[in-house]
């Protein structure tokens, strides 16, 4: 690799560890670090602040935690900044962090990029018969807010008009680092191998130390959780680039979490749909290149549709959530009877006020295997933790919940704790409307100081459709002959899942290259649906991604909602992929007699 662009990700979500942006300043050559903050829940989270506070709306972290201790630091080295902070009020976040480097007698040039906010134009829009993405339902009468997924063409343009720090609205995650690359090498807009790989270098440090180690199948080989290193890039002309982290840090530099990485909230990877660029990753290889270092490649692009996905979020009546703790003989019982009795209780309650049913309840025995369904494994436990969600279009519907969970702790079953910080609080339900809109009717701005430009996007940009990719070669099928014994999924592939709104991916990446027939075979997408029917009410499709060996499962109507709209525990679907690692695999049992399965996993 001749010049590169080294930057740092310090960011994977609203509340990331404040450890990132001082370890990684420390990292010789930096150039850049770049902040994700923006996940679909979070916007549900920036609406309902900024509902409270027209002040508010943005990540308050990014100004507090992460730039207003080291900005002395910052401007000394002369790292230059982009976060995607900004959220719901852009101008809000500029602002206070003026103030914050004010106060430190500092005075970097800070720009935004705006105009990914279409709630004034959400009117024009439905009345052109707008239907949701995902259930084809008319939109709700009114919105909090509707945010446009825009690109990195801000990002590049302020840059180049020299910003120390950029803040945008809705981007997508990925264009934190393609705009830097973009600036930096000159590309061009319709370079969209460029682009693909670019946005496959955002797409790997979005989620901060996912890359480096953090949620890795393998989690006992990854040492120093409590100094976990956060990952660097090295960036090439041509997008390819290599990934570490600093020197002396916590992590793991390994392939398999790489790859991990790749495939997470990813739906089909040949046509991955960016603003910028429809990208197929289906050839990406991760090739190590020291103990502490891998080289990423491979991503090919095609042109983007001429619509941007939108996203409106709205308050679907209230929910509740109450905790519990019951031990002794027979916890278990003792807790189903609780939430059945407690449930009976309140709904009599509602009843003789005339305030209806709650329109849906979730009783979970945590510690009891409760996601597992019919894969759970009878546990003699003596402890576990009740967990009662209810939703109610009324917030006095909750008030009965909220207040006779209390009444568990000296009329129910003995053992119990009934509370475990004081009385829950019933909280709105913001669910998300998920939308096209076309781009030309999104008029983006990147403002510094007194300068203000449009972000102009190419003449006749988008397609609508984008191209068909090409096709790639993939492993055939393979079914064991001779003598075989079963073997759980995680003996032979490492697996990731992510979210979508309702949808869940879980990307499987087999560990050996042999594997991957064998896989093909039997983790089928049928097999996938079977597997989890008991939590997902939509279809599984199942992707080749050849250069990775792996398969990528999406499964749709997965979530109960997704996010801040579904009752489950696991509202993003975290634990999808650990799940299915304990699906049984036959395999030749001469694989184990020569030592090709890791021992501990079988």
């Amino acid at each position: 690799m001749s010049r590169t662009i080294r930057i740092g990700g310090a960011s994977g979500f609203w509340g990331d560890s404040a450890i990132a942006t001082p370890q990684l300043l420390g990292v010789p050559g930096l150039q850049y670090l770049v902040y994700d903050y923006l996940a679909e829940t979070t916007m549900s989270i920036l609406a309902r602040a900024r509902a409270k506070n027209p002040a508010l709306g943005y990540a308050t972290d990014f100004v507090h935690a992460a730039m207003a201790p080291n900005l002395a630091a910052i401007c000394a080295k002369g790292v230059r900044m982009v976060a995607n902070a900004g959220g719901l009020n852009p101008q809000a976040c500029r602002d206070a962090l003026a103030a914050a480097a004010h106060a430190q007698g500092l005075a970097p040039r800070i720009a935004i990029v705006t105009g990914d906010d279409v709630l004034p134009q959400f009117e024009h829009l439905r009345a052109q018969g707008l239907r949701d993405l995902n259930t084809n339902e008319p939109p709700p009468d009114e919105l909090y807010s509707a945010n446009a997924y825009v690109g990195a063409r801000g990002i590049a343009q302020a840059l180049a008009h020299g910003a120390d720090i950029v803040i945008t609205g809705r981007c997508v995650d990925s264009a934190v680092v393609v705009g830097v690359l973009a600036h930096e090498f000159g590309w061009r807009w319709n370079d969209w191998d460029r682009l693909a790989a670019g946005t496959l270098a955002g797409h790997v440090i979005e989620c901060g130390a996912q890359a480096t180690g953090g949620l890795f199948t393998d989690w006992a080989q990854v040492p120093g959780w409590a100094d976990m290193g956060y990952p660097v890039i090295d960036c090439a002309a041509d997008g390819s680039f290599e990934l570490t982290k600093p020197e002396g840090t916590g992590g793991l530099i390994h392939p398999g979490a790489v790859a991990e990485q790749i495939l997470y909230e990813v739906g089909d990877p040949a046509n991955y749909l960016m603003p910028d660029v429809t990208c197929d990753f289906r050839e990406v290889s991760v090739e190590v290149q020291t103990p502490e270092r891998v080289r990423v490649r491979g991503a090919r692009g095609r042109a983007p549709t001429a619509t941007y996905k939108a996203n409106g979020t709205w308050r679907d009546g209230y929910q509740l959530q109450v905790l519990m703790a019951i031990r002794g003989i027979d916890a278990p019982a003792k807790a189903r009877k609780t939430a059945d009795a407690l449930l009976q209780r309140t709904r009599t309650q509602l009843e003789q006020r005339g305030l209806g049913d709650y329109t849906e309840t979730c009783v979970e025995l945590l510690g009891g295997e409760a996601l597992y369904g019919p894969h759970a494994r009878s546990l003699a436990t003596r402890e576990v933790v009740l967990r009662i969600a209810a939703r109610h279009a009324d917030p006095k519907g909750l008030s009965f919940l909220q207040r006779e969970c209390a009444s568990a702790g000296t009329s129910m079953g003995p053992g119990t704790r009934s509370s475990f910080s004081g009385r829950a609080d019933v909280q709105p339900v913001i669910k998300v409307f998920s939308f096209l809109v076309p781009k030309a009717d999104v008029a983006l701005q990147m403002s510094l100081g007194d300068l203000i430009e449009a972000v102009p996007l190419l003449s006749g940009e988008g397609v609508s459709e984008p191209a068909s990719p090409s096709a790639v070669a993939t492993s055939a099928d393979e079914h064991p002959v001779g003598e075989t014994v079963a073997v759980p999924l995680v003996a032979l592939a490492w697996a990731r899942s992510g979210d979508k709104g309702d949808d869940e991916n879980i990307g499987v990446i087999a560990r050996r290259p042999e594997f991957l027939a064998v896989l093909r075979g039997q983790l089928t997408a049928a097999a996938v649906r079977l597997y989890f029917a008991h939590l997902v009410a939509g279809e599984v499709h199942r992707y080749d991604v050849p250069g990775l060996r792996a398969l990528n499962f999406v499964l749709h109507q997965a979530l109960g909602g997704g996010g801040v709209a579904s009752l489950r525990s696991d509202p993003l679907g975290k634990s999808f992929a650990q799940m299915l690692l304990d699906h049984p695999i036959e395999v030749p049992r001469r694989w184990i007699d020569e030592g090709l399965l890791p021992s501990p996993l079988i």
